[in-house]
């Protein structure tokens, strides 16, 4: 009998998942992980870039070295996946697996918005990815005033936080250029509030409005008009920008539709609390692969990685998956150099005030700005690669999402 369990992408998802499984199986189960190329990048610190705070090149490590021994990592192309036969082609191999997790994660289409295309680089940019973060600090170095649009293309989107912790962080940049008088920040969205839980969304807005920062929601993008600068919605409103900074359409890996597995839009239809892909049978899904109702982060990875790891030793042992995964998500939001919140959440869990992730202790506060939060961002990057990616858990229990009350 074969002993082979196949992980696809080695990113956040993939490699905690590929340790994990390390560390709980016997020698004789064989795991490999397959990503087309050597960098891992820790894509949170992409934020910073545009302001000046953190250096993109600091934020891309080999995946080799935190990929446990007993792994076999495989830097190939992933071509096509046959869940029938249980196979994976690469250009130069083919896989066979007794049990598959898709850690495929995400990525920008620009190319998929009317007219974002002739703008891109030149007034139209974003912090998605390593490049266009540079390119976009070099375009805020020389902001000299007038109106710079945060705009989000379509749902879904990685890291819903993202773009609120951008606008609030031009305001802090902008203000410490002594430009902010001269300035106008606007944050356009297709969701119907800031966020989409609504007590957050709330805390957001009131922040907004004090530092003078426009919410326009419910905007379906259409078009963008570089040369008129304007993004243009579905229903014909119009949004006038001199910088433009967006989250273009998000998609899938195309392997996946290639293969016939994916929703429409590139991602696994997989169950909400398993994380089993639903129709096809030894296949699970983490990160940003899954199509569940949860926050594409890295956190959310961290916490699916225990359930992925769990159900697949219960079915080797022969029980059941258990529906444990209740959409558990923690995000710092970043207010400003020296200050950031904090908040923590599910599927039916609303963020909630109070401490993290000690009830009453701390030593961090939910949806409230300090200077504390903003240490434990900081702390957070060295943890990820030492800790996370090591495969070992950081300690950090999900009391508010059990609780289901305010705590603290």
């Amino acid at each position: 009998m074969s002993k082979k369990i196949v992980v696809l992408g080695a990113g956040t998802a993939g490699t905690i998942v590929s340790n994990n499984l390390r560390r709980h199986l016997p020698a004789d189960w064989e795991i490999t992980v397959i990503d087309r190329d050597d960098e891992h990048i820790y894509q949170p610190g992409l934020l910073f870039v545009p302001f000046g705070i953190q250096k993109s090149n600091t934020l891309v490590k080999s995946r080799k070295k935190y990929i446990s021994p007993g792994v076999n990592f495989v830097m190939d192309e992933i071509t096509s996946i046959d869940p029938e036969k249980r196979t994976v082609k690469t250009k130069n191999h083919t896989f066979t697996y007794d049990f598959l997790v898709i850690s495929t994660g995400c990525r920008i289409a620009p190319e998929e918005n009317d007219g974002l295309m002739e703008a891109w680089g030149k007034n139209a940019f974003t912090f998605y990815v390593k490049e266009a973060a540079d390119q976009l600090r070099l375009r805020l170095k020389e902001f000299d005033g007038g109106k710079l649009v945060m705009n989000i293309a379509e749902l879904p989107f990685k890291c819903p936080v993202a773009p609120i912790e951008f606008v609030f962080m031009a305001d802090w940049f902008l203000k410490s250029k002594g430009i902010r008088n001269k300035s106008e920040i606007e944050l356009v969205t297709p969701l119907p509030m800031a966020f989409t839980k609504p007590k957050a969304a709330a805390v957001f807005t009131e922040s907004a409005r004090e530092k003078n920062i426009k919410i326009t929601t419910s905007f379906e993008l259409n078009r963008v008009d570089g040369k008129e600068k304007y993004i243009e919605s579905v229903q014909g409103d119009k949004v006038k920008y001199d910088t433009l900074v967006i989250v273009p359409s998000t998609i899938g890996d195309p392997v996946i539709s290639n293969s016939g597995m994916d929703d429409g839009i590139g991602y696994v239809p997989t169950h909400h609390n398993t994380l089993k892909a639903l129709k096809h049978d030894g296949v699970y899904v983490i990160g940003d692969a899954t199509n569940v109702p949860t926050s594409k982060a890295g956190s959310v990875a961290h916490y699916e990685a225990d359930v992925v790891v769990f159900n697949i030793m219960a079915e080797i042992y022969g029980a059941k998956p258990e529906e444990i995964f209740d959409g558990h998500s923690t995000c710092f939001i970043v207010y400003s150099k020296g200050t950031s919140s904090l908040i923590d959440f599910s599927y039916k869990i609303e963020p909630l005030p109070g401490k993290f992730p000690l009830p009453k202790l701390g030593p961090f506060s939910l949806l409230k700005e300090t200077k504390m939060n903003w240490y434990g961002k900081l702390a957070f990057e060295p943890l990820y690669w030492n800790v996370l990616l090591a495969g070992k858990h950081l300690g950090m229990p999900p009391t508010l999402v059990m609780a289901g009350k305010e705590v603290g």
